[in-house]
């Protein structure tokens, strides 16, 4: 090999290699500090593309997991109040069958009707009333419910909350005659009682009957939850090998990219010595 002095191809040989070590010692660090192997797309092309819609599914995943949640407490609310509306339906069908006893006279019907009335009223104050974030529950302007419970467009991702469980739950709507042609129906001595306990029992029927719907609304809403929470932890899973750091092997690969940073430093300099020897044959 030619001795020269103005091209130094040792020097510049070990300052390559020496880039090179430093490169691999900044990115090790930077992969331990961050604790992800891949930072930016340059470290890992399709990783960093694959680890990115990871990222938005895991996101939609919790959002459809809230979705769910919210979901159920709204049913919840729901089925709290038709709890309601059978605690006053049962008290009205008590007093309409004490009445029916035909031991009563006018004056003690009319304390029974009177009772009537007033529950009759707070069963549709609570059907007129009952709502969840803005949306009205019992009076039948709310119509079929999307619950978005998955992560993309197809009919497998909502469950449709059927319009019945919604609809108006008024005394009138739920006994089949309005509140007035109920109360007509207490009279002393009268025989209209059996129609009347026709439409209290037509009533709790209804009320139970959306109750039982509501809870296996419920339970399918659990069940999506509990699919999401199966589907987050693979995500999470499979994201974790493709995207975080293995700290073992980047500390290796620290240890490695020093110490060969230190040895191209020391050959450095005597690479850059390496022309001086010329001197000798002047």
């Amino acid at each position: 090999m030619a001795l020269t002095v103005n091209t130094n191809l040792a020097s510049l040989l070990v300052q390559k290699n020496m880039t090179a070590a430093t490169n691999s010692l900044n990115q090790a660090m930077e992969r331990m500090t961050t604790g992800f192997k891949i930072n930016s797309a340059k470290d890992d092309a399709a990783g960093y593309f694959v680890a990115k819609k990871m990222d938005v599914q895991l996101s939609s995943v919790s959002v459809a997991q809230d979705n769910c949640a919210i979901g159920t407490s709204m049913l919840n609310t729901v089925e709290s109040n038709y709890d309601l509306l059978t605690t006053h339906l049962q008290r009205i069908r008590d007093l309409t069958e004490q009445a029916a006893n035909g031991t009563y006279g006018q004056e003690s019907i009319d304390a029974i009707k009177s009772e009537v009335e007033a529950r009759l009223a707070e069963i549709n104050r609570v059907a007129g009333s009952c709502e969840f974030n803005g949306i009205k529950l019992m009076d039948g302007s709310s119509g079929e419910i999307n619950i978005q419970c998955g992560i993309d467009s197809t009919a497998n991702s909502s469950i449709k909350l059927n319009a019945d469980l919604f609809a108006n739950s008024e005394a009138s709507s739920l006994m089949g005659v309005d509140g007035a042609t109920f109360l007509d129906y207490f009279v002393a001595g009268g025989n209209d009682y059996n129609t009347a306990l026709d439409a209290i029992d037509l009533a709790i029927d209804t009320v139970s009957t959306r109750q039982t719907q509501i809870g296996s609304y419920q339970n399918r809403l659990e069940s999506a939850s509990d699919a999401l929470t199966v589907q987050f932890e693979n995500v999470t899973s499979s994201l974790s090998t493709i995207k975080d750091t293995d700290v073992a092997e980047e500390s290796s690969a620290f240890i490695k990219a020093q110490i060969l940073q230190q040895a191209s430093a020391t050959l450095l300099a005597t690479a850059n010595q390496a022309p001086s020897i010329a001197l000798n044959l002047i």
